[in-house]
This record gives structure tokens, sequence and C-alpha cells, in this order.
């Protein structure tokens, strides 16, 4: 039986997936999740403590193992040939200069980040090897699986993989933006009869991806540690400043079909005259009005490439991934904005998302007859994901009277009863979900009622910044009710508008623009979160629950009961469920 494990292998974001003989997704994971360390920058995807027991729990004893990851092998052969030759030594890397370049990131950040790909591709599968390894050191017995091939596939074109074949979509054309690819930063691809095809591949280092990191940085923010979501936050808070506008114009254009960005010393005088207007108090408050003009210009450039997708692969269908994908605000819109009329967005567009699109082209090239999971498995379901065991709230109800195990029926009762009287519930149900957000498995809850519920929950659990909008969960069902221009959103990828008689509703999860980043929830898609909010909805006549990620700023979202029993006890929660377990204070 042959395996097909697939890893995310940029210098940010890994992440592991694994495909069963059949093309069956078995399971895919951020790698932070069990490192408990935010994006986990230059960690191997697959650690041994990780990959061992994933490999017992889902490979035979005597299969075969492919190790597929991203980037392609020709941009692999590059570096290591820029590495024989010293490339990437740290006294080389030390002596670029710090001045920003062409993709809007200084020079020598951007070799480094090149060198940390390298390092990354290099160490590729060696986490598994050493975990099969370690099988026979302590069993003594045969390797449980042998890994017989390591594959390469251009990184876009993972991208556009996973995308593609787990939108629901028989065929759809993909744009896939980021910060950085093999060639260039953006790329368009075609899916027809389960066949993916390269359309146009842009070159260059001009990036829509790092242009956004640069505004992140200017605004008071860090992209180093992912912080752009920051702009999308803060921008209904800004003002479209002409002045300002004027200014980021400078950094790109669009000619015809094209976006043509500027050269290193138009983005190096940029940068100064924006940073010498830049506000006193920008690094604390972050400075709106250019969050607002920067996710402006985001938007007139985003709506160029998707122009020109069209125009060069016709479809009603759009697919957008890539680190870019992130950007709701972008996507709530771009369907009223452009000529397609359906969107899907996956649940980890960013690198994370190209462990589970390696994974699938390894399998199609050993299965050229295969065009993707089965009609009834798509769109991809993102509770890919670890389960957590209850033995630790076993264990503490030993000692804790108010730890009880009441039921899947009894603990949805309980905690919609907790919601609906404005206190604060840990919801821990299921496969942990893969991608940033949180999809009601791994989330914390309010009632979205009470205007000061934000203030609240900030002050109690996610001690972040204020202009920073909770996601609201909806019924489907209830979804035209509530939202104009009404559409799908499981994976909580778009903003949308809430309708005006609504807002005073829920004015919690409403945002300073009047949108919400949505997710849309059945009883298909997840039963128990379902049946959550239809309990909290029969108390309230509100069929919506504010849901934000399990976790405090800085750390990621949750990977275990104790996780979630330490958080518990040390932040303002009112409750705790985790399967059929419950906790009060």
């Amino acid at each position: 039986m042959r395996f097909y494990l697939g890893l995310a292998t940029t210098f940010h974001d890994p992440a592991l997936a694994l495909v069963g003989p059949d093309g069956t997704l078995l399971f895919a994971e951020a790698t932070e999740r069990f490192l408990q360390y935010k994006r986990a920058p230059n960690c191997e995807p697959d650690a041994p403590a990780l990959i061992g027991p994933l490999l017992r729990a889902h490979v035979p004893l005597g299969s075969e193992i492919v190790v597929a990851t991203s980037w392609g092998p020709q941009f692999s052969d590059f570096l290591r040939g820029q590495d024989a030759a010293g490339t990437f030594a740290f006294d080389g890397l030390a002596a670029q200069t710090t001045d920003l370049n062409a993709s809007f990131v200084p020079e020598q950040a951007e070799r480094v980040f090149i060198a940390d790909l390298h390092h990354a591709q290099a160490r590729a599968g060696l986490g598994t090897l050493l975990a099969l390894t370690q099988d026979v050191r302590t069993g003594g017995a045969a390797p449980r699986a042998t890994v017989t091939a390591r594959r390469r596939y251009p990184h876009h074109l993972c991208h556009a993989a996973y995308g593609l074949w787990g939108s629901p979509f028989a065929d759809a054309t993909a744009l896939i933006v980021d910060g950085m690819g093999e060639t260039g930063a953006a790329a368009i691809y075609r899916l027809a009869d389960g066949r993916i095809e390269e359309v146009k591949r842009h070159r260059g280092r001009g990036s829509l991806g790092f242009l956004y990191g640069l505004v992140t940085d200017l605004a008071g923010f860090d992209q180093v540690k992912g912080e752009e979501w920051k702009i999308m936050g803060l921008a209904p808070y800004g003002r479209p400043d002409p002045a300002i506008a004027a200014i980021l114009s400078r950094l790109c254009r669009i000619e015809g079909a094209r976006v043509r960005f500027a050269d290193a010393e138009t983005i190096r005088g940029v940068a100064a005259e924006l940073l010498a207007r830049r506000p006193a108090d920008a690094l604390e408050r972050g400075w709106a009005d250019l969050a607002r003009c920067g996710q402006d210009l985001f938007g007139r450039l985003m709506d160029a490439l998707v122009a020109q997708a069209h125009a060069l692969a016709p479809s009603d269908n759009l697919v957008i991934a890539g680190g870019c994908g992130l950007n709701s605000s972008y996507n709530g819109r771009v369907l009223g904005r452009s000529p397609f009329t359906r969107l899907h967005v996956p649940s980890a567009p960013a690198d994370d998302g190209n462990a589970i699109g390696a994974a699938w082209l390894a399998f199609q090239e050993d299965h050229p007859e295969w065009t993707g999971p089965a009609p009834g498995l798509r769109p991809l379901t993102p509770y890919l994901g670890s389960r957590v065991t209850t033995g630790a709230m076993e264990r503490l109800a030993e000692h804790e009277p108010r730890c009880r195990r009441l039921g899947h029926a009894g603990v949805t009762r309980e905690a919609a009863r907790i919601l609906a009287e404005g206190g604060l519930v840990g919801w821990v149900q299921g496969r942990a979900e893969f991608g940033p957000r949180s999809l009601g498995n791994r989330s914390i809850l309010a009632d979205p009622r009470p205007a000061d519920a934000k203030d609240a929950l900030n002050a109690k659990v996610k001690y972040r910044e204020a202009f920073r909008p909770f996601a609201p969960s909806i019924l489907a069902e209830a979804g035209p009710d509530w939202f104009e221009d009404f559409s799908d959103s499981p994976y909580m990828e778009r903003t949308l508008v809430w309708r005006e008689e609504k807002r005073g509703e829920v004015p919690a999860v409403v945002h300073e623009d009047g949108t919400g980043r949505l997710q849309t929830v059945t009883r298909d898609r997840n039963p128990a979160y379902a049946a959550l909010i239809e309990a909290f909805r029969d108390l309230t006549g509100v069929p919506v629950l504010l849901n934000t990620s399990f976790n405090v700023m800085g750390k990621p979202i949750l990977h275990t009961a104790e996780d979630a029993i330490l958080m518990f006890y040390t932040t303002g929660l009112d409750a705790l469920v985790v399967e059929d377990w419950i906790v009060e204070k």
C-alpha cells in the first residue's frame, strides 16, 4: 500500500497532510498547533513526535510512503547551487543591504527568507525518516513503512491543486496571489475535467503580497509576525486620504490587463515619505488612514488580476488561493466587482494548504485517471486535524465537582444557557480545523447581542487590539435574512454586509463598516456546532454566535485538552466544554 505525505516547506506556516492509497485525505494540520509555536517559523513540518503517532494510526506495516513537498525541482536545484556557492553563508547574508528592494522587503531580509526556504526544503522528510527509525529502535522489528520517493511540485501549482480539487466546482479558474513563488508572486490556473492547466505565470520580483506587508509595517505592525490581518481590521476606522493614496499609487500601476510594480528607488522613496507622515502613536494604535488606503489599493490591484484571470480562462467559478486569499474583506466584494458568479477560497489558502496540494499532486502522478475527490467530499471539510482526548477532563473531575460529564445533548443545552446569560464558553469538539480560523471545533464563544461583549472578551480572554472585529457564526438557512447579497461562507473566508435592520440585534459582531466575516454553519458540515447555535436560537431568537479562536494573543489555537484547561483557569472563561464534558466556574 502506498501513502502520500504532503509537507508545506516554506520558511513559515509548515504543515503536513496524509493521503491514503485511494486518494482519500486522511489528515491535515499546521505544525504550529502541535508545537504551540505561532506560525512555527523554520520548523520542520514532520517533527518525529508528531509524525510517529500519525503513521502508527493510519499506515499499516509494510506500506510505502511518497513524501511530496511544495517548491519545484528546478527551483530546489537552483537553491542547492546557490548554497554550494556560499550565497546563504552567514557572512554573505550579513553583508547584504537593509534597503528596500523591488520586492518591497529589505534585500537582506529577502535573502534570509530564501536561505530559510532552502533549509526547509533540505530538511523535508527527515522527521519522517527519524520517526520510522525510532520504531525500529524501540520495537526491534522492520520499519512500519519505507519512504520510496521524495517529489517536489511548483509552489503555485500546489496552491492551485488544493484550491481547485478541494472546491465544489467541476470547472473553475484559480488565481494564486502571495508573497513569492518560483518566478513571481501570482499565477492563473484552469480546472477542466479534473485536470489542472497552467494558464499564466507572472514573473518578476514585484509582489502584491509583499506590498501589503510593506503597508503593514508602515502602519505600525509587523509582517514577519503575520500581522497583515490587522490592516483589514483597522482599515474601516480610517478615511480615504487623497494624499496618502497618491503616494501609495507610485508603488504600482495598472496597464491594460497588467499590474506593473515600481523600481526599488521609488519604493524606498515612498516608504521614506510615508514614515515622515506617520502619526507619533502609530506603533501603539496603528495608522488607520494608511490601512484604509492600503486596503483600497490592494482591492484595485486584485481587481486587475481577477479581470485578467477571467479574460484568459473564462468561467463562472473563481478560486482564490495563496496568502492573499486570507484577505476576507476583498473576498466579500470580488463577485460584485468581476464577471465571476461563484467563489471558493479554501480554509487554508496560505502556505500551510500546500501540504494537501503536494500530496494530491503526487497521488495523481501515480494515478493519472484520478480527477479529484468524489463529489460527495467536495467542498473539502476543514475538520482534518487532531482530536483531543478527554482523559484530562476525567482526571480534573476527580478533584473538581463542577466538572461533569453530561453527554453531548446535555453539554449543548448547558452551554447554550450560559451563553444566553452572557457567559464566555470555550468549545472543543471533534477534529481540529485546518487553517488559521476556528470554525466551531476549537472556539471561544459569546452572546453577540450585548454591545460590550467584544470589550469584555478582549479584557477577559483575548487581550488584543480593540479595533479588531470578532466573527459571527450563523445558521446557513438564516443567512439571507441577516446579510445583504448573502453567499455561503463555510470557512469564514469572506466579509458580507449585515442588513441594516439586523445590526442592532448583534452589535458585538458588526464591524465599523457594517460588515461581518461570517461562518455559515449547517448540520451536514458540523452537527455539534449547529446544534449549539440552534439551542441558543431557541433561547434568544438569534441564530448567531460570536466565534473567535481558542487561544490568547500571540499563541496558536490550542492542541490538547490540557491546553484548554490551562486557558480556562488563567483567563475569564466562564465554562469549558470538551466533547461531552463541561466545567464551570
